[in-house]
């Protein structure tokens, strides 16, 4: 349902200072930033939070090694900043990875990579991770599920992500600070009155009119389409759609490092540890011209991701290995290149801001690792028409929720979870903090056993985290669930999955039922 008034800035009364349209990455992040400034703020999103490109990442947070080929100097400098940032506020769903570069004699020398990632080293200023060394594949564990032909290699630090979770935690640290966040919620129609914007949105319940100081079109794929259908504005920037595609496997090789490998085309492909039991292989860059939403991977992308691993592994990948695939549209700024991989994926913040009428900031590209700092600059652009943004920055420092882990990190919290609820199996305590850090304890709560948790679906997955998921994260289907608050999709059954969908049905039916009697 629509929030009530109560909740927030009346908003038939008083404009709020912000309205931002999309609840992806960047939108999360500015209504984060800018209710922490003081800014009153509304922010809707069609669909779920992170339901199209923030959810469909390679899940990584890195300065981006391959952008150095393009002299994408000042992306990856700020990148690899950023990337120290989040490693320190989200320590719970951002954490380290090494990457192993076998060298290939058909793509790149040798000398290009040692220089490209003696850059990498150092371009981003101080560095926690552990900087870039040479091993020879034949001496050293990272080099058994090679084959035998690739004797060198290079290994490199970078980070990955929980990525949908990580919209989800700026959602709610903004909700914590005052910002109204509604989900399947999408803008209608808006256009500027009496010095400030006047929007109609809906949701199932019906449509209502609110006011804005402001409005941030944060609409990943959609933003050339909110410009054009819903507000009316010409502009002449331009954003460019390429799809990128990822399959997932069972684990085909053992340990904790991830292998990035070059291929003829010059493009590289990831294969990462995924939910401990599988490998993510991706991505592609094909130009995407359909519908954002209904974006799908292709039988030759499934293919060429194994033929492209497939090039390095002893023990070849099959598209019969696949379990799931996903695909998501990058939404890059079209600066004209021909190739898809060569698009740039820094951002451009367009300021649409007429005397004396309300402000407009439209926003194209950009990349999950850098979505803080493009907030802050977003905010930056606005702060002339918005005093109220003016403020000093503060996302840089301030842990995103249940980051605040303590002494000893993740691994204390586990043992400190385990120890407070023994009845928590190792792996499911792990699970809990790797989602959720401190707040895994709301989960938990006062119970004293497992059943105190109620049904479990399996994977760990019980009745006690379902409520807490519609309760605290937006969650409402079984697929916000399975596949967004968590990765649980990969991990049960059919016959869980269903119990699932019944467990909600029910959920549903008893509040119709609360609110019927009320009502009555």
């Amino acid at each position: 349902m629509l929030s009530d008034p109560s909740r927030g800035v009346n908003a038939a009364q008083q404009p709020y200072d912000l309205l931002i349209v999309g609840g992806g990455i960047n939108g999360v992040g500015i209504a984060r930033d800018a209710a922490g400034r003081g800014a009153s703020v509304l922010l809707v999103e069609q669909h779920d939070l992170a339901s199209h490109t923030s959810s469909a990442s390679t899940k990584l947070i890195h300065g981006g090694l391959r952008y150095l080929e393009y002299y994408e100097f000042r992306l990856v400098r700020e990148a690899l900043i950023e990337r120290e940032r989040l490693l320190a506020i989200a320590p719970h769903i951002i954490w380290p990875l090494s990457f192993v570069l076998p060298h290939s004699r058909l793509v790149r020398p040798a000398w290009m990579l040692r220089m490209g990632l003696f850059l990498y080293d150092h371009l981003g200023g101080r560095m926690t991770l552990p900087r870039s060394r040479g091993v020879r594949l034949d001496r050293d564990p990272v080099g058994t599920p090679l084959r035998p032909e690739y004797r060198r290699a290079f290994i490199y630090s970078d980070g990955r992500v929980l990525d949908s979770r990580l919209v989800v935690l700026n959602a709610m640290d903004a909700r914590a600070k005052g910002a109204d966040i509604r989900t399947r919620t999408r803008l209608v129609a808006a256009r500027r009155v009496d010095g400030v914007w006047e929007a109609t949105i809906e949701d199932a319940s019906g449509q209502q009119v609110v006011r804005a100081r402001g409005l941030v079109n944060a609409a990943g794929p959609w933003v050339e389409r909110i410009l054009r259908d819903t507000l009316a504005i010409g502009t002449s920037k331009q954003v460019r759609l390429v799809k990128g595609s990822h399959i997932v496997v069972p684990r085909c090789f053992e340990g904790e490092q991830a292998y990035i490998f070059q291929n003829p085309d010059r493009r590289i492909v990831f294969a990462i540890p995924y939910e401990r039991d599988f490998t993510l292989i991706g991505t592609t860059d094909i130009p995407w011209a359909a519908d954002p939403g209904e974006v799908r991977i292709a039988d030759d992308e499934v293919r060429y991701l194994c033929e492209s691993v497939n090039r390095y592994f002893r023990k070849a990948v099959t598209p019969e290995d696949v379990v799931w695939t996903y695909a998501g549209v990058r939404p890059l700024y079209d600066d004209a290149a021909q190739n898809a991989s060569a698009v740039t994926r820094d951002y451009v913040l367009d300021v649409d801001a007429p005397p004396g009428e309300g402000v407009l900031l439209s926003i194209f590209g950009g990349k999950i690792t850098t979505y803080r700092r493009l907030a802050e600059h977003a905010l930056e652009k606005l702060a002339p028409s918005l005093p109220v943004l003016g403020g000093a920055g503060w996302t840089a420092s301030r842990p995103l929720p249940g980051g605040d882990l303590g002494p000893g990190g993740f691994e204390s919290a586990v043992a400190r979870l385990r120890a407070d609820a023994p009845f928590l199996s190792a792996d499911d305590a792990w699970r809990l903090v790797r989602n959720y850090g401190t707040l895994a304890w709301e989960i938990v709560g006062t119970a004293r056993n497992r059943a105190d948790l109620g049904e479990d679906f399996g994977g760990g997955l019980t009745a006690r985290e379902v409520d807490y998921l519609i309760a605290q994260e937006w969650a409402v289907t079984a697929e916000d669930i399975l596949w967004r608050r968590s990765r649980q999709g990969l991990h049960i059954d059919g016959a869980g999955q269903a119990r699932l969908e019944r467990y909600l049905d029910a959920r549903r039916e008893a509040v119709r039922d609360s609110r019927s009697a009320m009502a009555g």
